[in-house]
């Protein structure tokens, strides 16, 4: 069933909409550039986030390349959780600079350290270059918080694409006994590279992300013959060690359904899955704060009680 957008957004889609027809009838192509400066521009919608008591610029150094890093923490001194967060953008755009907000509602809600990643992106490093980056992250992340007490507990976050490197590193990680997941925060997850869910052709239209952009993404993201079912997160081994898992679905939102689909799947092997719909809200909402300030405040509420809870 196609979504019904919230008043609270329809002007915006309005103008978004009338924007992207005039860019299809004089030809605009879509480009590496061009998406990275429109992502860009939703910056002002996102707000400031919260003061942290603790904002650091850090980075790995590999014998490759440098994999930067911004680390954050409410309390330096109290042995908090980790939340290592792997920011949206279609694998080929967004940065910790424009998640900076989102970054400091997740430390605030959730009482947590968060560590946000600065993977590499698409087209410029196909696939598996950030999902190299963002595990090579998760297996020595405790090397950074040499200034910050930290605990056991790690959970990992993410949002559009950043869902997706979560979802692949949790199958990844499945019997990697160096390494323990013990939650996965999933934000209108991208989990599906096929595109077979129904919400693909009921919302693929009129609702920011589009059908063909998604294919778009997909195409500069995979560059060397990936069969794109058996790279899914959605059709990747699970078993009962998978983490809980909270997941995040918009219902103006192409991914939808691959999303909730994902958790029947987890649930399905008895894993704890808590899943959250926001009806009238579309792809990428977190980054629209300020029109839509209770539903954003209401999802950085539950990603706190989640990441709070025990086990």
């Amino acid at each position: 069933m196609r979504g019904i957008i919230s008043e609270k957004l329809h002007d915006f889609i309005k103008q978004a909409n009338i924007a992207g027809q005039l860019a299809k009838t004089d030809g605009v192509q879509l480009t590496p550039s061009l998406v990275r400066k429109n992502i860009a521009k939703l910056s002002v919608f996102i707000g400031e986030g919260p003061p942290i008591t603790y904002v650091k610029d850090s980075a790995f150094e590999t014998l490759t390349h440098r994999i930067g890093l911004r680390i954050y923490s409410p309390n330096p001194e109290q042995a908090l959780p980790v939340v290592l967060f792997y920011h949206g953008g279609g694998h080929m755009c967004g940065n910790i600079h424009l998640y900076d907000a989102v970054s400091r509602r997740i430390a605030k809600s959730g009482h947590c350290i968060v560590i946000a990643v600065e993977y590499r992106l698409a087209p410029e490093f196909p696939y598996p270059s950030a999902i190299d980056d963002c595990q090579y992250v998760l297996a020595h992340y405790q090397e950074l918080l040499t200034e910050v007490k930290f605990n056991d507990h790690l959970v990992i976050a993410g949002d559009s694409c950043g869902g997706a490197i979560c979802a692949t590193l949790a199958s990844k990680n499945i019997s990697n006994v160096n390494i323990e997941i013990d939650k996965q925060v999933l934000i209108y997850p991208s989990v599906d590279y096929s595109m077979s869910s129904n919400s693909i052709e009921e919302n693929g239209s009129g609702f920011l992300l589009e059908k063909e952009k998604i294919a778009w993404y997909f195409d500069n993201y995979f560059q060397h013959n990936e069969h794109y079912q058996l790279v899914s997160p959605l059709f990747m081994p699970m078993d009962a060690n998978m983490p809980e898992t909270i997941i995040f679905t918009a219902g103006c939102d192409p991914l939808r359904d691959e999303g909730f689909a994902y958790g029947q799947a987890l649930s399905k092997f008895g894993v704890k899955v808590e899943q959250h719909s926001f009806d009238g809200m579309i792809h990428a909402y977190l980054l629209l704060h300020n029109l839509i300030t209770e539903e954003c405040e209401k999802t950085y509420q539950l990603i706190g009680e989640f990441i709070g809870r025990k086990s």
